[in-house]
């Protein structure tokens, strides 16, 4: 899982940041998941080394025009950049009819099925090796964050040992591969635990935009490897964030302090904090340390590698 940072501004592009958007890369599946869509992310696309053909699923937290204004843009561009199979998008009510109007309006034909699911908290995607869950956040329109949950994995089944032990290939390997208990026709109680390896702890991202500091994002965000939280505004400037509804670096901090993260990654940065002015963003990430120390602050083209963790 490796996450790359193609917008980490609120509200409006800045020379060096573009609007919200990040992308989830699952390299095993030659997939990738986009998380907001704002105006530009198709151009972030062609400055990074990430495959627009690629995405499968694109997830909106909200419908502000910061993260929904470059969705269409890049649909129209995806069929000609290799006719992806099919892309599912999910996002609140509304979205639906607003890509509805846009395909009306601009005469857009897509080259491939688009699927647009409406979500209600809880949990909206499910594979064999994904979980997708979805809970309230605290905005002025309706908005939602998501949890994407990789699930456990068995350790490598040792194939050698188990011929050695005369057990005979076939189904029941596939038993013992999940670690089950198998009595053989011989009589003998075999446990799949003792041919396996440790087992690889699934991990767990989660991205909470637009939001000012709630209990849904800290229920969200519980024990997750990785925190993607939005952090607007200073802490001095906390009067303004809960009047708009955004988060302060500190409330991003207290978030991931609530909910046990490992790891903590603020984004989704005003402009007004740009160099030479009285608040700078480095003040922000020194206020989001003193609470979280693990914090790290996004910019545009950031990857970060989420690290595999032993089994406990």
């Amino acid at each position: 899982m490796q996450i790359t940072f193609l917008g980490t501004s609120s509200g409006v592009p800045t020379r060096s940041r573009n609007v919200s958007s990040i992308a989830l890369r699952l390299p095993q599946r030659a997939e990738i998941w986009l998380f907001d869509c704002g105006e530009g992310t198709q151009h972030q696309f062609l400055r990074s080394d990430l495959k627009i053909s690629q995405i499968s699923r694109i997830f909106v937290t909200h419908l502000h025009g910061d993260h929904i204004f470059g969705l269409m843009g890049l649909l129209a561009s995806c069929g000609l950049a290799g006719n992806p199979k099919r892309i599912d998008i999910y996002g609140p009510s509304g979205l639906s009819e607003y890509l509805q109007g846009c395909v009306r309006y601009s005469q857009t034909h897509f080259s491939y099925p688009v699927k647009v699911h409406t979500i209600q908290p809880g949990i909206i995607f499910e594979d064999e090796e994904y979980q997708v869950v979805c809970g309230p956040l605290k905005h002025r329109v309706p908005a939602f964050g998501y949890r994407i949950i990789e699930k456990d994995k068995p350790g490598r089944f040792d194939v050698e040992t188990a011929q050695k032990l005369g057990i005979p290939p076939g189904p029941i390997y596939a038993q013992l591969k999940q670690g089950q208990v198998v009595t053989l026709p011989d009589g003998r109680v075999i446990r799949g635990t003792e041919l396996c390896g440790q087992a690889q702890v699934g991990r767990k991202f989660v991205y909470c935009t637009d939001t000012v500091f709630c209990d849904g994002a800290v229920e969200l965000a519980e024990n997750a490897d990785v925190l993607i939280h939005e952090a607007t505004f200073a802490h001095q400037d906390a009067e303004m964030a809960f009047q708009r509804l955004h988060s302060t670096s500190t409330m991003a901090a207290q978030v991931a302090l609530a909910a046990g993260v490992k790891q903590l990654i603020m984004t989704h940065f005003s402009p007004r904090y740009a160099p030479g002015n009285s608040i700078i963003l480095e003040d922000l990430l020194t206020e989001a340390r003193a609470i979280f120390p693990n914090t790290d602050m996004a910019y545009d083209f950031l990857t970060h590698t989420i690290p595999r963790r032993p089994s406990p």
